[in-house]
């Protein structure tokens, strides 16, 4: 199956990963609408390159590029900046499930030399939520040689400080050198061989390196008169390294995308990842269209939820945006500092919303279960009461898990958790217990959940 790909480059190299396996492309008008915006965009933008992926399913299933500085390529290199943030969250939050560490472990505890400056706790630093300022002491880090992390935190002292913690959202790329100073330490291990071995090659990101690796897009400035280049060095920023040194092509980036949509268990249990979807602090306190989880951007657009991150580095735009319920994202990259028509995020959320308005995922086929449930199960199922409020339950053949249905519409699920006992799975009875009570001939009489009573008959006492 092909994968259609637009381009005004005749000699567009285009190979997506994957190709052989089943996925649904996008439908050729989707598709022509998505052509237009990139089109659009470079064009307005005064873009030397610009390049979107599309992803649904785990799959790159649609390419739009614009532009000949270069021609722009599914295995061409751009930087992707601050996007490496999200990968050093994920090598936190690993060696918090193996127990290394606490969220709330003070930074001070992993590196003791920064003193009462390291009061600020990793979970306030992975949420952009204490109050550091944004950049370390010294010339701009983006763009000048790095140092090592002994002088990274000889600089971090309590001017550094900029507000109390959770007091207001303040990004920090000084938080994410600290981050990765506290994994070094943590692991005995440089950040860039932990990224390299917990993430990269496990995930098979071969062309995401830690230095450019050719073939690699330039990265420019563009005059803002005369339209002329400017190209931009490339420097490598060691102790500020995980903030956003990293490299990658769109080929990878999707497979990024996609571990955020799905994440593989053995990189990262899934149920980890949706804590670190949860919001830390809002970015956007007047319409609440912006928040920070632990590592991941988190975009309202309407009713949905976009996860992901932005990246700039001098010369350099990227972004990566995933609606996870219906497993879609857009990653895109520009090799330019500037984009004078909003930036690289601001189309990839409006990309993404256009695919998912265009072609929403369809709905699950229903399948008739094969055999009915155990008949200690089937008499949980039916309508109870609760101060008058219906309860339906019913099985869910596939899981095993009960489903609840609150007025019909407040769903949640439960699995086993025991004798006549239930453990909320999802929905708003999430972590809450669901017990069976019985009566003196074993026939379930109640469904006591949290403490509210359900009943076989409205009238009933709780």
């Amino acid at each position: 199956m092909s994968v259609h790909v637009s381009s005004n480059c005749h000699d567009l190299r285009a190979i997506i990963a994957d190709t052989e396996g089943d996925f649904v492309p996008l439908s050729p008008e989707t598709a022509r609408q998505v052509d237009a915006m990139v089109t659009d965009a470079q064009s307005a933008g005064h873009v030397p390159s610009l390049i979107i992926g599309v992803v649904r399913d785990g799959a790159l299933v649609h390419l739009s590029t614009a532009g000949t500085q270069p021609c722009p390529d599914a295995d061409l290199q751009y930087r992707i900046g601050s996007i490496t943030k999200t990968m050093t969250a994920v090598l936190v939050m690993r060696e918090r499930d193996a127990g290394r560490l606490t969220l709330d472990d003070p930074l001070r505890k992993h590196l003791p030399e920064i003193g009462a400056a390291g009061a600020v706790t990793l979970r306030q630093l992975l949420g952009h939520a204490g109050g550091l300022q944004r950049e370390p002491d010294g010339p701009w880090w983006e763009r000048s040689e790095g140092v090592d992390l002994d002088t990274l935190l000889a600089g971090f002292t309590a001017a550094k400080i900029a507000h109390p913690p959770h007091r207001v959202w303040h990004y920090s790329n000084l938080a994410y050198g600290l981050l990765g100073g506290a994994l070094e330490r943590i692991t005995g291990t440089p950040w860039a061989q932990l990224v390299r071995e917990r993430i990269l090659d496990p995930l098979d990101l071969r062309r995401t390196t830690y230095a450019a690796t050719e073939p690699f897009a330039r990265g420019y400035v563009v005059h803002p008169w005369y339209d002329t280049l400017r190209e931009e060095p490339r420097t490598d920023t060691r102790s500020m390294a995980p903030a956003g040194q990293l490299w990658s092509t769109v080929t990878d980036l999707a497979r990024w995308a996609a571990f955020l949509a799905e994440p593989d268990p053995a990189v990262l249990d899934p149920a980890t990842l949706d804590e670190m979807c949860v919001p830390v602090i809002l970015s956007d306190v007047d319409s609440w269209r912006g928040g920070y989880g632990l590592g991941i951007q988190l975009t309202r657009e309407g009713d949905r939820v976009h996860v992901g991150h932005g990246g700039s580095m001098p010369g350099y735009l990227a972004t990566v945006a995933v609606h996870r319920p219906s497993r879609t994202g857009v990653v895109g990259f520009a090799n330019a500092y500037g984009f004078r028509t909003g930036g690289i995020g601001p189309l990839g959320h409006r990309i993404l919303t256009q695919v998912l308005d265009a072609e929403p995922v369809p709905a699950r086929p229903w399948s008739p279960a094969g055999t009915p449930p155990p008949a200690d199960l089937a008499e949980l199922t039916g309508r109870w009461w609760w101060m008058g409020i219906p309860l339906d339950v019913s099985w869910d053949a596939a899981t095993g898990e009960l489903v609840g249905a609150l007025r019909g519409d407040r769903i949640s699920r439960y699995a086993p958790d025991g004798l006549d006992r239930w453990r909320g799975v999802g929905g708003v009875e999430n972590g809450e217990v669901l017990a069976v009570r019985r009566d003196e001939t074993g026939s379930p009489v109640a469904l006591d959940i949290a403490t509210f009573v359900f009943t076989r008959t409205p009238d009933d006492e709780p």
